[in-house]
């Protein structure tokens, strides 16, 4: 199977590893909440009766909206009319920040995606102000046939399926409703890997153990309520581990994303050198052959 892939190069996206996450979650899904939604290659990917995609980044779901809403003929002609008002191409910089700044003053949505093509690796980052400041990738990116393929599929699969967009906090969203047969999916912030788009110097809430200690409350309190959770993260990276999270998954299932590791002893010899992400479960994965826990702890 050919996964549709996000339009926007979303720091930490799950493109990459659909397939062993798809392995992981139960075949049959009522509810799938995506209650970290960013790049949204999970949640647009996902089989379920109803797609809940929630971010606390606004323009993530402004954007989502817009595409959802408006005709797939109407994005691509209003994204090759912002091109030729400005000119862009891969050498023309005045170019892009001349709609940087203007999209910067009024925030319309279409500018802020045709920016996106056009910026340095395609990277989405926001000052203090929140003002859209990555600067212009120079021979590198533009719009093209690759990525109009990918937007159109995106688009129809946004206008094919039931998905409800929300923009909240993760401890806003009401989960109250959910039961048995749903999912709820989570790709937060990763302590010890922070990116630019959560450090908290972007006019957006920080990620901090604080945060951590109540998404992991908020995840406790699903599974007494009966729902399924499934947590993306990390154990370790670049020489640090995740200790409030290792220690609050031996409650769990842990399958890990390279299956190699998953008969590594917890002092793993080159740790420094080594990511380790995981996806933690409240239930064993029918999908994905299961390892003891107890060979990583």
């Amino acid at each position: 199977m050919k996964y549709i892939k996000s339009p926007l190069n979303y720091t930490g996206g799950k493109y990459k590893i659909l397939s062993p996450i798809f392995e992981i979650f139960p075949e049959k899904i009522g509810t799938f909440v995506d209650l970290f939604a960013g790049g949204f290659n999970v949640g647009i990917n996902v089989n379920a009766d109803k797609i809940i995609c929630n971010d606390q980044i606004t323009y993530l779901i402004e954007l989502y909206e817009y595409l959802a809403e408006t005709s797939t003929d109407a994005i691509i002609s209003a994204i090759k009319e912002r091109i030729d008002e400005f000119k862009l191409t891969q050498q023309n910089v005045d170019g892009y920040n001349a709609l940087r700044d203007r999209y910067n003053e009024s925030k319309n949505i279409v500018d802020f995606f045709v920016l996106t093509f056009y910026a340095f690796n395609h990277q989405i980052r926001f000052n203090n102000s929140q003002m859209f400041n990555t600067p212009f990738g120079k021979e590198r990116s533009s719009y093209n046939s690759s990525i109009e393929k990918n937007l159109i599929r995106f688009c129809e699969a946004l206008k094919s399926k039931k998905i409800e967009f929300y923009n909240k906090d993760f401890l806003g969203l009401d989960l109250s409703e959910l039961g048995a047969g749903d999912l709820v999916y989570c790709d937060p912030p990763y302590l010890i890997s922070t990116g630019s788009y959560n450090d908290g110097k972007r006019g957006f809430k920080d990620w901090t153990p604080i945060e951590e200690q109540q998404l992991l409350d908020l995840l406790d309190r699903l599974s007494t309520q009966g729902v399924r959770f499934a947590l993306s993260n990390v154990l370790y990276h670049k020489g640090m581990s995740n200790d409030l999270l290792i220690e609050w998954s031996k409650k769990y299932k842990v399958y890990y994303i390279d299956k190699t590791y998953s008969n590594c002893s917890y002092q793993f010899k080159d740790r420094g050198t080594k990511t380790v992400e995981v996806v933690i479960t409240n239930f064993e994965s029918e999908g994905y052959v299961q390892w003891q826990q107890e060979s990583l702890f």
